[in-house]
């Protein structure tokens, strides 16, 4: 079975996070949520394909 890329797993897990700041109403930790996961993903994809 093939492995999930981190970098797809680190976003997924934002997005995660982000619906649960949602809930709650917590627009602006929701937007800094999915800022830093799409930052993260993006430093482990080009980490990996250095």
């Amino acid at each position: 079975m093939n492995e999930i890329p981190e970098y797809y797993a680190i976003l997924f897990h934002a997005a995660e996070e982000a619906i649960q700041a949602l809930d709650a109403q917590n627009y602006g930790l929701a937007k800094q949520i999915l800022i830093d996961g799409e930052q993260a993903a993006e430093n482990s994809f080009v980490a990996k394909n250095e």
